[in-house]
């Protein structure tokens, strides 16, 4: 069962999912460099365990294949993006999970406070020779609370190292970690907050995923396991607290304290946080540690695609956002997705079986304006139920023999936007245009061009003949053959 780090560390290790690098390696970019490498190669996850003036092991590469991120949701390896996606939504679609109050928790092994206080003292890499510095948060969460509600938010902030004690937070503004900011702005107090690495990675997971207001992520992480998430009231902020978290730094941030922070090599593939040009960001004054005996410290290389981050917004994303048109009562989706390649964020591709004049069109429009659809999306590309949605090659003939760019084409001038798109210019981030593009045939045409099918009789006598073609191994027919072949209610109309 799977219910912290080192139980996922494990169930990798056992499905040959993990290569565990024994060589001495610095934390300082080529921890970094050899996981990016690592990546890039399709690798899989590392645990390195001889880093450079430390004895505490790095873990990085945890999800960068559709497969680890099934064995973190305790579903099948060999299930697709779209597929997990939909079994997420499936399961947060039905009640949500509250977390259970323990005493005793884990990471209370350890604590660590007054002088003694030093997030140096921990492996915290330095990533890109551009970084402003050490980044503690690349693969956790800040935990805030709203004090009027008591709701619990876990959001997943970067946070630099700025002194022993100091944690510089990029809490972007209209994330629900900023609600909370400006509530105790407005009461002349500190907010309380705990940067959190290492955790169950549903955690990390639902961290990272746009939910609605008022709704705990523990609860979301909660209904993804079927079981309660294990969690613990601290005694000196009154957070509500991850028991089995590896390390979790916790204290105030005072919303009137700003600190320049970065640049760092965000998820986009560019720098963000330009120290002097860009807005100086919120800091956590760090009042103790707490940490499990024999910690790991769990970090992703962020940068370009495809890592870690791109595949958790590519299957909380679609997810979130399969969840949003169910919710919305949208009929006839058949699949979601939010390609890794495009960060896992700025362009999704909606597959829908067409039920009335306009429908393709309707996907389209809910999209940008559901929770998840609203913030950073760019395009939407609606196909019709015969594509599937993560095939590119469909999708981009789709577009060639079923879009016409005046009839399917339709440019929306204002959305929200994210501060770190580099597609935009610095000073002007906040708003975004948006594109939906339909490469859906027209529900509405009383003639539709004919396409082309194969015979499925004549397929299937390939298929048994396979071997004596002189092809070795399987026939890869059986996985072709509804794609390829007439569907039932297509030749049934055609009658």
């Amino acid at each position: 069962m799977i219910d912290d780090l080192r139980s996922y560390i494990k169930a990798l290790d056992d499905e040959g999912e993990l290569h565990r690098v024994k060589a001495e390696v610095d934390w300082k970019y080529e921890l970094c460099h050899v996981s990016k490498v690592n990546e890039e190669a399709k690798g899989p996850a590392l645990l390195y365990e001889n880093v450079k003036d430390n004895d505490i092991p790095v873990f990085t590469s945890a999800f960068t294949t559709p497969s680890r991120l099934a064995i973190a949701l305790g579903q099948e390896p060999g299930l697709s993006m779209s597929q997990l996606s939909k079994k997420w939504m499936e399961l947060t679609t039905k009640e949500m999970v509250p977390p259970r109050y323990v005493n005793d928790p884990p990471v209370m092994e350890n604590i660590i406070e007054g002088d003694d206080v030093d997030i140096e003292k921990f492996p915290v890499p330095w990533f890109y020779p551009e970084d402003g510095g050490r980044f503690f948060v690349t693969s956790g969460f800040l935990v805030t609370q709203d004090p009027d509600t008591g709701w619990t938010n876990l959001g997943t902030y970067r946070s630099q190292v700025l002194g022993k004690d100091i944690l510089g937070s990029q809490i972007i503004k209209g994330k629900h970690g900023d609600f909370h900011m400006k509530q105790y702005a407005e009461r002349g107090e500190l907010m309380p907050a705990a940067a959190v690495v290492g955790t169950d990675p549903v955690l990390f997971l639902a961290g990272s995923t746009l939910v609605s207001s008022q709704v705990s992520e523990y609860e979301v992480a909660g209904a993804l396991r079927q079981r309660p998430v294990d969690v613990f009231k601290s005694d000196l902020t009154g957070l509500t607290l991850p028991a089995k978290a590896e390390i979790i730094a916790e204290g105030y941030i005072d919303p009137n304290e700003l600190m320049d922070e970065g640049p760092f090599g965000e998820y986009t593939g560019y720098y963000s946080g330009n120290k002097g040009k860009d807005y100086p960001k919120p800091v956590l004054r760090i009042k103790r540690i707490l940490h499990r005996n024999n910690p790991v410290m769990w970090s992703t290389t962020v940068g370009k695609p495809i890592n870690d981050i791109h595949m958790i917004q590519s299957l909380n994303r679609t997810a979130t956002l399969w969840h949003d048109l169910e919710t919305m009562k949208v009929p006839g989706i058949e699949g979601v997705y939010f390609p890794a390649a495009a960060t896992g964020r700025f362009w999704v591709i909606v597959s829908v079986r067409q039920k009335y004049p306009g429908h393709s069109n309707h996907v389209g429009n809910a999209v940008i304006a559901s929770t998840t659809g609203h913030y950073g999306v760019k395009g939407v590309i609606t196909v019709d139920h015969d594509i599937d949605p993560e095939d590119w090659d469909r999708v981009l003939w789709a577009l060639a023999v079923r879009f016409d760019p005046k009839r399917s084409a339709q440019i929306i001038d204002r959305g929200r936007s994210t501060p770190l798109d580099p597609g935009l210019p610095i000073e002007a981030r906040d708003i975004t245009s948006r594109i939906l593009l339909d490469a859906c045939t027209p529900y509405e045409w009383k003639v539709k061009p004919q396409e082309i099918w194969m015979d499925r009789e004549v397929l299937t006598k390939v298929s048994n003949r396979w071997n004596e073609y002189g092809f070795k191994g399987n026939s890869p027919v059986a996985g072709m053959i509804d794609r390829l072949t007439k569907p039932a209610a297509v030749k049934k109309a055609a009658e």
